[in-house]
């Protein structure tokens, strides 16, 4: 967390906030790489974190405006570090991840708050719902 322009590492606000994610095996070996280890661990180590410089955290907004640096360079829409949150669970519905898992990932206090803020991604899904109930009907 950031006060008065300095970052702090503190507790998570809320139980849910502290929370393991799963990752794949290739993101765990790119991320264990970036970090210098063999491997990552569940526990936290200030002194091991995965962003930093010299052992001390980077700030948020060095940390944004680096992110928007490597996005220009790349070619690549305006897009902030933020919306990589929502790509994520975008994605994840779209590719028929259970909502009460996308939930869990993104910390989310219940289930109807994934579903009102992702929406948007569920017409396709109605459709391609119907679509692979017919097939079980029709055939």
């Amino acid at each position: 967390m950031e006060v008065n322009h300095a970052v702090h590492i503190a507790t998570p606000k809320t139980k849910r906030s502290r929370r393991l994610i799963a990752l794949d095996t290739k993101t765990c070996q790119l991320l264990a790489t970036h970090r210098g280890s063999s491997e990552l661990r569940d526990d936290f180590d200030p002194a091991s974190l995965l962003f930093s410089r010299a052992g001390d955290p980077i700030h948020p907004g060095q940390f944004s405006y680096r992110f928007q640096s490597l996005v220009r360079r790349a070619g690549l829409p305006r897009i902030r570090l933020h919306d990589l949150r929502h790509t994520h669970a975008t994605h994840a519905l779209r590719a028929g991840i259970h909502p009460k898992i996308v939930s869990e990932r993104l910390g989310h206090s219940t289930i109807a708050i994934t579903l009102d803020t992702y929406s948007h991604v569920l017409p396709s899904m109605q459709r391609e719902a119907a679509e692979a109930i017919a097939a079980l009907v029709h055939h």
